[in-house]
């Protein structure tokens, strides 16, 4: 599904020049759930951002559904994000004046869809993952668990075949976590490819693969039998 060869992201101010990713190279094949871990600051967000299109790279080459997109305008890389990546993010980033239910649909609304199969698409979705009964609730009244699935719900509701996670469990407590991470193979086994940031080896173990950075470059992997 996508492969970076050499991928670089370097931040340069006028005293000091960091670079947060170094000579990266990954592929992931379509199907795969893929655990990224290392230390505060080693670059798992910058990769994260850059696989998800959010970021460019200072050098190197992201092909992507066989596709280098290296040289991408924002106008086809945010097509791209649109049809293909759905995003789970840490602090859920819901609207907070949109009930659960639109909240959802927003994620529809810039794919020219009627109303009628907006609707159908997104009453599905919350059934599968566990919120249809709070459909017309605010985000302030839900539970942590119960918001997270609410995004969960939004990255996949336009048959995304990417979706990427970071930290999905890092404001949840450990029932709630598991809960999380437990949607999060289910819709793995469906056949989404999932690509995860985790400083949690619990949340790690959910995964076939587990790429450990350290510095800005990747150091080990570990394969998990089937």
């Amino acid at each position: 599904m996508l492969k970076l060869h050499n991928l670089c992201r370097m931040y340069r101010t006028d005293e000091v020049e960091t670079i947060a990713l170094n000579n990266v190279n990954i592929e992931i094949q379509k199907g795969e759930f893929v655990a990224i871990m290392g230390p505060s600051g080693c670059g798992k967000s910058t990769l994260l951002n850059l696989i998800g299109m959010l970021d460019s790279s200072n050098g190197g080459q992201y092909i992507f559904n066989n596709e280098d997109i290296s040289g991408y305008s924002e106008k086809q890389l945010s097509a791209i994000r649109k049809h293909h990546i759905g995003f789970i993010f840490q602090n859920f980033n819901l609207i907070e004046e949109l009930n659960v239910f639109e909240n959802i649909e927003l994620a529809l609304l810039y794919h020219n869809m009627p109303a009628a199969e907006r609707k159908e698409k997104v009453l599905v979705v919350m059934d599968m993952v566990g919120v249809a009964h709070r459909a017309k609730h605010m985000p302030s009244q839900l539970s942590g668990g119960q918001q997270q699935r609410v995004a969960v719900a939004r990255a996949v509701v336009g048959n995304q075949g990417l979706i990427l996670a970071d930290e999905p469990t890092g404001n949840l407590d450990s029932a709630h976590g598991q809960e999380v991470m437990e949607m999060l193979r289910s819709l793995n086994q469906q056949g989404s490819t999932i690509v995860m940031v985790t400083h949690n080896p619990s949340d790690a173990d959910y995964a076939n693969r587990t790429i450990n950075l350290f510095d800005g470059a990747v150091v080990t992997e570990i394969v998990r039998a089937a």
